[in-house]
């Protein structure tokens, strides 16, 4: 059986100062194409080095109130996917209150 193979491109549009105007990604798997983004974070593990590499990035119009909501939607999203990978529900729970306290403090809750 061959090995399936899954594309996912991600097109930044960088100011004279190398600054993010525009964020673009396309992932045919996902139905996504070309779809505009504000803001991204990736990260990738190096199990070689044992360390992980990242890359964040966002728009020069991105809004701060917006970027304070990615932020806690990221987390939250981080805490489910710790959950599915460890099955540690005592550190899930705990990563989660520490959510609850986040949108708390940016007064994020509705």
């Amino acid at each position: 059986m061959a090995n399936i193979k899954s594309t996912i491109e991600l097109h930044v549009e960088l100011d004279e100062n190398r600054v993010p105007e525009k964020l673009n990604w396309t992932a045919p798997d996902g139905g996504i194409d070309n779809e505009e983004a504000k803001a991204m974070l990736l990260s990738v593990w190096d199990s070689n080095k044992q360390e992980s590499l990242r890359i964040d990035l966002w728009t020069k119009d991105m809004p701060v109130d917006e970027m304070k909501i990615f932020f806690h939607q990221t987390l939250v999203a981080m805490s489910d996917t710790f959950s599915r990978a460890t099955q540690d529900d005592k550190m899930t729970a705990t990563m989660k209150d520490f959510c609850d306290y986040f949108a708390e403090k940016l007064d994020l809750k509705k």
